[in-house]
């Protein structure tokens, strides 16, 4: 969808929604909007979903200040609901979550970075730091390190010289007492030999190459001994990842897996591409690297949004906005002396009445910090409400992590967060549409 020369739009060009943030929340949002058939504009920075590890997390740990783990986020669903929590997954019943990440999952599978996941089960991961923890979605290039874990068969654990963020020798360590057979193996990745420092992408992008994944091959087999599978720090190619893992597999003759890495990741970049490159074909305008500077109403009551970039400005005008912004990374959240506040449309919001009550006295408390759960409130279709429970604008919806009366990071819930509330956001703003203008199907 091109802009016009003037790159403003006037009363003609009218989209049906603007998405607001381009992490995992806001380019589910643009999927499931386009999905739809909604004239759809996106605009935020081009890096959003880079600070995500690949796995889809739905909900593993709860209460957070207990940190009881469960295997099955269904039943962890169900407590947390008992509980009277005001999380925004109150909001969405479990039927819809699903069919959230039934459609992300089928999108991705089709475009080439494969996921597995039990419906109602989450799975054992190893992380780079050696732990362990549940997630719902596991990419493919993952998954049978899932099988050796439950295995605990021989397994050798590669890491190489330079590469600052991956440990092999501390995997191992940490994970030695419940899987012996674990061992490391550090090499020198082809072609950096006696670099200092090297970096996942690059290596990524190395991997792209047959002939490097001949010679890393080479430097490896000689000391597989008993193992029975290879897993690798997340770096195993961008565009061509199942050609990679496929292709080590047959070098190695033992399957292979990726060990999901800290942000910013490679499976991020993989996301990335796909979202950057798949969405725009099937009608998503999108205003990379462009914010939102301004926000007004027209007489009709659509939203008219100024977008600033480094050479140009656009004007848009939409029926309905999704806010998807995050959080203080993201500067969907701000905070100065007085308190926290949302800076595009000023939107009260849920917080601790004072700053002396952002945190605890211990930095590592185990529920958190109340500054966790501050953020937008909105009533059961999503829109913003303000303090007394009124909606603020009919058309204005919100979705993922700047959303109130959630710990994402502590919960394990970040992507199913972003990614349900974003379906039900949409779903929300299509019925609003249905009901009012009968002019789209969904």
């Amino acid at each position: 969808m091109a802009l016009p020369k003037s790159h403003n739009y006037d009363s003609k060009h009218i989209f049906d929604i603007m998405v607001i943030g381009s992490g995992i929340a806001g380019m589910a949002a643009s999927l499931f909007a386009v999905n739809r058939k909604l004239s759809t504009v996106q605009a935020g920075s081009a890096g959003g979903t880079l600070f995500t590890s690949g796995l889809f997390d739905l909900l593993s740990v709860y209460p957070v200040e207990e940190k009881k783990l469960w295997s099955r986020p269904w039943d962890a669903m169900a407590a947390l609901r008992a509980s009277g929590s005001h999380h925004p997954y109150t909001r969405v019943s479990d039927e819809n979550i699903q069919r959230s990440f039934d459609e992300i999952v089928s999108f991705l599978n089709a475009k080439g970075m494969k996921f597995h996941y039990d419906k109602n089960l989450n799975q054992k991961m190893i992380t780079s730091m050696g732990t362990l923890k549940y997630s719902y979605c596991v990419p493919e290039s993952m998954w049978a390190g899932v099988e050796a874990y439950e295995k605990k068969a021989p397994c050798l654990i590669v890491d190489f010289k330079g590469l600052k963020e991956f440990s092999a020798r501390q995997i191992a360590a940490t994970l030695q007492e419940e899987w012996p057979a674990i061992r490391p193996l550090r090499v020198e990745f082809p072609g950096m030999s006696g670099r200092t420092e090297i970096h996942a992408v690059h290596l990524a992008r190395a991997l792209e190459l047959s002939a490097t994944r001949v010679e890393l091959a080479a430097l490896i087999k000689p000391r597989l001994c008993d193992a029975v599978s290879v897993g690798f720090p997340a770096v195993l190619g961008i565009k061509r990842t199942q050609v990679i893992l496929a292709h080590l597999h047959q070098l190695l003759g033992v399957p292979v897996f990726e060990i999901p890495m800290m942000p910013a990741s490679v499976p991020g970049f993989r996301l990335k591409e796909i979202f950057d490159s798949e969405l725009p074909q099937m009608g998503l305008l999108r205003l990379i690297d462009k914010r939102v500077d301004s926000v007004a109403r027209t007489d009709r009551g659509n939203f008219l949004l100024t977008i600033g970039g480094y050479e140009e400005t656009h004007t848009i005008q939409a029926r309905a906005v999704i806010l998807a912004t995050g959080r203080f990374m993201g500067k969907g959240l701000l905070s100065d002396r007085k308190g926290i506040y949302e800076p595009l449309f000023n939107i009260p919001l849920f917080q601790p009445e004072n700053r002396m009550a952002w945190h605890h006295e211990q930095f590592l408390h185990p529920a958190g910090h109340p500054i966790n759960s501050a953020g937008v409130e909105v009533d059961d279709t999503f829109r913003p409400v303000d303090g007394t429970g009124s909606v603020i604008h009919d058309n204005l919806y919100a979705a993922g992590s700047i959303l109130a009366h959630q710990d994402w990071m502590r919960m394990k819930c970040g992507s199913g967060l972003a990614i349900s509330t974003a379906y039900a956001a949409v779903n929300a703003a299509i019925e609003k549409f249905i009901n009012k203008q009968d002019r789209i199907t969904a």
